[in-house]
């Protein structure tokens, strides 16, 4: 059980180096929350400040209420799952998930329940008496999650666990976590540079760019009410497609088309009259219609619907972006398509913030 607060903080390393600038997150007992961007952002250095494998430069810890920005890793109670697994390959899988335990030299009988109560649950059972090598990669990173359970720590963090595994094992480690997240109730915190992981996985997301937080929300947030064209941008696959626009009376105006505006769209634009900001729209919010034409590039047949990669406007000289339309499409490079918007977002072109509107979901 294990609230978790980090008040302000920073890493900065000793070549003056910023990596992390005034992080804030409250965590509930038992939430799932995923830290997700680019490499490089500074979402593993966060989790590293949290286990205590590195120091925090300034700001505040406090795991259950208890201040801990200070306290030495092993004192922390807190269980960290690797990329690279860190089994130790000498080492059966029991010796392997049994080996904390054993060094903290409890008692036998307890160390041996609690590795076949973790076994069961990860599904290892059949595999105690093997070594690491014998393991599918899938399997080994279970291994790597049941040494922590067993430890039965306050907190779990993952560290870009599934970033070794193809993409069909890392599907169905992902279900994995996901259930065990819910049969153990453990609060998590989990990294990762890949948006899918953090929209299946989270309760919460943290969207973070440069060393800055961008976002804090649930993942229905975070995809349908961006922050900013960052989150935008980043969350969504394909990503958001973005266009210049001025804002007239008559609507708003691209280089290739106009589109009329509703009364919210209107209000919430109205201090940007004469201005140019950003349109986005996602390609699963276009249909075939009339707000513009694309001129295809090529498809991406996808089953139920079909990715279509194109440039707006007839004359193939427009932005390139692509469409997510219903159904088996066999659109030829060449065709122009006649494309409507079905949901738009605006962005402030100066700020990059996310211009809001009075009614959401407009």
């Amino acid at each position: 059980m294990a609230q978790l607060s980090l008040q302000h903080l920073e890493k900065v390393y000793d070549n003056k180096v910023q990596a992390v600038f005034d992080f804030n997150l409250d965590v509930k007992d038992g939430e799932l929350i995923v830290l997700v961007g680019p490499s490089g952002c500074g979402k593993s250095t966060t989790l590293r400040m949290v286990a205590g494998l590195e120091d925090i430069t300034r700001g505040k810890m406090l795991l259950n209420g208890k201040d801990v920005t200070d306290a030495p890793a092993k004192d922390r109670d807190i269980a960290m799952v690797f990329q690279n697994y860190a089994l130790y390959g000498h080492m059966t899988i029991y010796e392997n998930m049994a080996f904390s335990l054993t060094l903290r030299k409890e008692d036998p009988n307890v160390i041996h329940t609690k590795v076949l109560a973790a076994a069961e649950v990860l599904g290892l059972t059949e595999q105690l008496n093997k070594k690491p090598a014998q393991l599918s990669g899938g399997q080994r990173q279970r291994v790597a999650m049941g040494r922590s359970i067993v430890r039965n720590p306050q907190l779990f963090l993952f560290d870009e666990p599934l970033s070794n595994l193809d993409a069909k094992l890392r599907s169905a480690t992902r279900r994995e976590i996901l259930l065990l997240h819910k049969r153990l109730g453990a609060t998590m915190l989990y990294v990762t540079h890949d948006q899918t992981e953090a929209l299946t996985l989270a309760d919460r997301i943290v969207c973070m760019s440069m060393g800055h937080v961008q976002q804090i929300g649930t993942p229905l947030e975070l995809y349908d009410t961006p922050a900013n064209l960052f989150v935008a941008s980043f969350i969504g696959l394909p990503p958001m497609n973005f266009i210049d626009a001025k804002v007239e009376s008559q609507g708003l105006v691209t280089s290739r088309f106009s589109l009329a505006l509703s009364p919210a769209e209107k209000q919430a634009l109205a201090p940007y009259m004469g201005k140019q900001i950003v349109l986005g729209f996602r390609p699963e919010n276009t249909r075939v219609g009339s707000d513009f034409e694309l001129k295809v590039l090529s498809n991406e047949n996808l089953g139920m619907n079909t990715l279509v990669h194109g440039h707006v406007g007839a004359d193939g000289k427009g932005e390139r972006i692509t469409c997510k339309l219903a159904g088996w499409c066999n659109y030829r490079a060449g065709d122009v398509v006649p494309i409507s918007i079905t949901r738009k977002h605006f962005f402030d072109k100066e700020t990059t913030n996310a211009i809001k509107l009075e009614v959401e979901g407009v």
